[in-house]
């Protein structure tokens, strides 16, 4: 945010000067955005907070405000117009993303270098022209495609993109326990885990889910996604020394219709939800550093940038193609300082925030996986162990009405002191949906109704366990 705003806001809120020297103390010694230190120390309450940073983003009102330079707009635009035939100022504005009183400009140098022809008007300004590329322009579009095939919204600057995500940290998110209730109201979870997880996601920080396999380490890190229900904005591209880097995904981010849609927004930014970012085995440390498409000759954003406001969780943690040493040391100035490098192929260096609540999930105990020193830095360590027989009971009862399979306790007696009793196969979370499925699997073979039956759950047992 503006220095300027902050000092006008935290004027208006009677902070002394005191205060503020304290808020700046705890900044120098924790980290952090300054913000963040005001609100632990009770000088400012969320909602101070949220009202003041969480603002849509406005339309820039001048060329020098979008961040970018007459000539990168005016190529862009000449990009875009090569596929689009005849066409107006405001066709051009809703390609990139700009006022039409920017794409105004535009088209006036587009005019003088006889890129454009006015085919008509509507009217006597010159937003009512009608205009179509003309053979020198389709040359220049060309040649700028062969430079950069980047032809969307127009990007915003590193700066409003570094200002936008530390003003909308997940660390600012509102969260309480109905939330967390809510969020994972489709899991059968201990009440202890919630009571103890829910601090961990409100803090914003990193957490490591380990225990036994196949008890649902997987399925609660999607619930804890679920849990932020607060949109952000993302920026479709941004601009850094003259190179575009895409930054909004679909596969990524999911649009939030805006009820107040204000004509005023800046159109360059998508209203999102907190974004998920999944990654597990496939997972390489070149995922994490900036894509250059030789082809396209842009960047695609790396999985973490994509996260940021969000959620990345690494699953089965120490399975990927890269020792988990290699990767810990790549995120431990991120994880301790909430700033990450990124390069240009062109040599130059730059520093993005790294915000965002990074989920470790694994099988493997902690200790076997990372020193001491990185443990540290991980603020949470959540184990999920082996549901108990009430649990398991629950899950099972859960599973047979999702498959339409009648529930018998007799049945189920007969698996948990049976089956289970007589073998040291341990009872895990996955184990009823992989039972069932096995049974119903019987049955659509044979064409008869699934049913729970001791015959039926031996003949399950008995292919799904070695």
């Amino acid at each position: 945010m503006p220095e300027r705003d902050m000092k006008r806001w935290i004027e208006s809120l009677g902070i002394s000067a005191g205060e503020m020297e304290k808020a700046r103390v705890r900044q120098l010694l924790h980290g952090g955005k300054l913000t963040e230190s005001l609100l632990t120390l009770g000088l400012v309450s969320r909602k101070q907070l949220l009202e003041f940073e969480l603002q849509t983003p406005k339309a820039p009102a001048t060329v020098e405000r979008t961040g970018l330079q007459l000539t990168f707009i005016t190529d862009l635009a000449t990009k875009h117009i090569l596929f689009m035939g005849e066409f107006d100022q405001q066709d051009l504005a809703e390609r990139i993303c700009l006022p039409v009183n920017l794409v105004d400009k535009v088209m006036e140098q587009l005019r003088r270098a006889k890129l454009v022809e006015v085919l008509g008007a509507g009217g006597y300004s010159s937003g009512t022209y009608r205009y179509l590329i003309t053979d020198a322009g389709k040359n220049r579009a060309q040649e700028l495609l062969e430079v950069c095939r980047y032809v969307g919204p127009a990007p915003v600057s590193l700066e409003d993109y570094v200002r936008m995500v530390d003003g909308q940290t997940i660390r600012l998110a509102a969260i309480d326990q109905k939330q967390i209730n809510e969020a994972f109201a489709h899991l059968v979870v201990n009440p202890n885990l919630l009571k103890t997880i829910g601090p961990a996601i409100g803090s914003g920080r990193s957490i490591f889910l380990y225990g036994p396999s196949g008890n649902g380490k997987t399925a609660i890190a999607e619930a804890i996604g679920m849990v932020f229900q607060d949109p952000i904005f993302v920026p479709y591209a941004i601009y850094v020394a003259g190179q575009v880097i895409t930054v909004y995904d679909p596969v990524t981010h999911f649009p939030v219709a805006d009820e107040e849609q204000d004509s005023r927004a800046d159109r360059r930014w998508i209203r999102v939800k907190r974004p998920v970012v999944m990654a597990g085995g496939e997972l390489t440390l070149k995922m994490l550093d900036l894509n250059f498409n030789q082809v396209t000759k842009y960047y695609e954003a790396p999985l973490q940038m994509k996260a940021n406001n969000g959620i990345f969780l690494i699953d089965d943690f120490g399975r990927q193609q890269i020792e988990p040493k290699i990767l810990l040391n790549r995120w431990i100035v991120p994880l301790e300082r909430r700033v990450d490098f990124m390069g240009l192929h062109t040599g130059m260096k730059f520093t993005i925030p790294f915000d965002l609540l990074v989920l470790f999930a694994t099988n493997i105990e902690p200790g076997e996986l990372v020193d001491e020193a990185f443990l540290r830095r991980i603020r949470y360590k959540v184990r999920i162990d082996h549901p108990t027989i009430a649990e398991y009971e629950d899950i099972f009862r859960r599973v047979c009405e999702v498959n339409g399979v009648e529930f018998q306790q007799s049945v189920f007696a007969y698996l948990t002191n049976e089956l289970y009793g007589k073998s040291p196969i341990p009872m895990a979370a996955c184990h009823p949906r992989d039972i069932i499925d096995h049974l119903v699997d019987q049955a659509r073979f044979h064409k008869t109704k699934a049913s729970l039956t001791k015959e039926a759950i031996t003949q399950a047992w008995k292919t799904y366990f070695v």
